[in-house]
This record gives C-alpha cells, structure tokens and sequence, in this order.
C-alpha cells in the first residue's frame, strides 16, 4: 500500500456564524415541530442542507412559496436585502434571522455610512447572497459593487471626498487588499471599516492554507461549489505554491487518479463544511494508502454566537 501523509489544517471547517445558524434551525425544528422554512441555504452545504431537510427544513428561494401557516420562517446566514423582513412582517409571518453577525456589522456599516451622505463601495461577487443582502439594506443605486481591481477606474461618484467602503466577509485576504490599495489611491479620503470586515475564520482558514501550500504536492479543499469561502481556499493554494489544488464536496468525489504519486496532500475544509466530511475523506484515502496524518495549526479559535433568545426562551415566541 502506497504512503502518503495528510497535512490538516487548523483552523478549518465550521466556524461561530455557520454553526449559530444550524443551531437556529435544529432548535426551531425541535421547538415548533415541522415544517419550519428556510429561506435559501441556510449555509453552502449540500450534507448539512439534506440533514435539516431530513429533521423537517423546507428550504425555498423566496417567500411567496411559503404557506400562512405559522410556522417558523429563518432567514440564512448571508443575510437578506430589507424588503425580505418587511415582506414578512406584511404577511403577518414569524421569522428568525440567522444572518451571521459578521455579516450584520457589514449591513450597519453600510446604513451608517450612507445616513452620513457617503456613496458606498462594497468589494464582493456579484450575485451572491451575501452581496445581495447588504446591497439590499440601502435604496438601489446606493452602493456600488467592485469585483476586482480593473472595476476601481470604472466607478462614478458625485463626490470623490465622500466616499466609503465595506467588503463581503468571505473574501480572499489577498485579493481585497490590492482591492482596497486600489481605491485608496483613487480616493485618498475613503473611509475604511473601523475594523476588518473579512471574517476571523476566513482570514485564519486562509492563513492556514497558505502555511501548509508549499509543503504539498496537492490540497484538496472540502466545500460546495457555491461556497465562497471554499472557492478562495482553493485559489490560496494555488497562488501560494501548490500547483495542484481542488475543491470536492465530500469523499466520493475525490478523483483517484488526480490522487496518484501525491505523496503530501494537504487537507483542509471551507466555513460551511462539518468535520464529520473531513473524517470521511480521510477514511476514504486510507481505504488506498497508508496515511500518516499531521495536524498543523496556526491559531485557536474559541469564537462563539448565541442563538435568538425567541429559541432560548421557554415562551413559544415574542
């Protein structure tokens, strides 16, 4: 049996904002009984979306698919334009939110901002939840999106000393800070965030990637395709001297010949990924190889988000 050692990065996997939001519809489900209804995703991930499914989560793009009968309506953790809550409030629904908090203090940044009569920049992916949810908080034509570097020259804004930007909280560290260098030098009196909107676990996932890239023949990423964060991992690794870096979602679909005379793969898993598809993987390589497993870690996460207190209280809502 051919050998092969498993470099795991730490930091990986769940972190405080994907784990309150599952928590929130498992404690809904055990509270209200079933359905209770999510709007989009309540993270990127096909495993933990099918398990709620399977403890009774509905899982909708909007809210008109969803029927007046009173049962719990939960936002995802990427958060949602304004006129999500409102459309609910006028339906009479009863909604939790489980937008992760990092992505809210991007929201409130935003609306402090604009209330201050700046024009907003949010460096993001167009089209993703994320996005859309703190484009949405502000009426339309108030915050303009930037993807890369080149979208910096193309902007337009009434007044060059009044301006301020924010960014999606699952970006490459990397890549936001040419971003960010870019507007600087176009706008010198841009206002900045008063702290980092990339989120801690991106940021440390990241960091962990990179100190593990060069001393691998190949790095494997466990995450969804529609993941961000996982997405970014995947470039990281690439861009910091693993040549041969892929994302998979859980081990049947890892790609054996891809696999062949790697003898150091480096492993890790995007925010919204459970350690139980890390296991499985490993699980699976050692079906073919001989693994020896080293765990590198960079720092100690110990970061925690309380739930709704609606799902804390005894009382059935508020």
């Amino acid at each position: 049996m051919p050998e092969i050692t498993v470099l795991l990065a730490a930091p990986r996997g769940f972190c405080a904002g994907v784990d309150r939001a599952i928590q929130i519809v498992e404690k809904a489900l055990e509270k209200y009984g079933a359905p209770v209804y999510v709007r989009h995703e309540i993270v990127h991930n096909k495993y933990v979306v099918e398990n709620l499914k399977d403890l009774g989560a509905v899982f909708v793009e909007e809210l008109d698919e969803i029927p007046n009968d009173g049962q719990p309506v939960i936002f995802s953790a990427h958060g949602v334009p304004k006129r999500v809550p409102e459309n609910a409030k006028a339906r009479d629904m009863f909604y939790i939110d489980a937008t992760c908090p990092l992505v809210s203090k991007v929201h409130k940044e935003a609306e402090r901002h604009y209330a201050q009569g700046n024009q907003v920049v949010l460096i993001g992916h167009n089209g993703h939840p994320e996005v859309e949810g703190t484009m949405g908080q502000l009426p339309k034509g108030a915050v303009l999106l930037v993807e890369t570097v080149d979208d910096v020259d193309g902007l337009n804004v009434a007044d060059e000393n009044k301006i301020s930007f924010c960014t999606q909280t699952t970006l490459s560290v990397d890549d936001t800070k040419e971003i960010v260098e870019a507007l600087q030098k176009r706008f010198p009196n841009i206002i900045s965030p008063h702290r980092e909107d990339i989120c801690y676990a991106t940021t440390n996932r990241q960091a962990a990637v990179k100190e593990i890239a060069e001393k691998c023949d190949a790095l494997m990423v466990i995450g969804a395709p529609n993941s961000s964060n996982s997405n970014r991992l995947v470039e990281v690794g690439l861009v910091y001297g693993c040549d041969k870096s892929c994302l998979v979602q859980r081990a049947d679909d890892v790609d054996w010949d891809w696999l062949e005379s790697v003898k150091t793969l480096g492993l890790t898993a995007g925010a919204s990924a459970p350690e139980v598809l890390v296991v499985e993987v490993i699980d699976k390589i050692r079906e073919r190889y001989d693994v020896n497993v080293e765990e590198v870690t960079i720092t100690k996460e110990n970061v925690v988000f309380n739930i709704p207190r609606v799902l804390r209280d005894k009382k059935e809502r508020l």
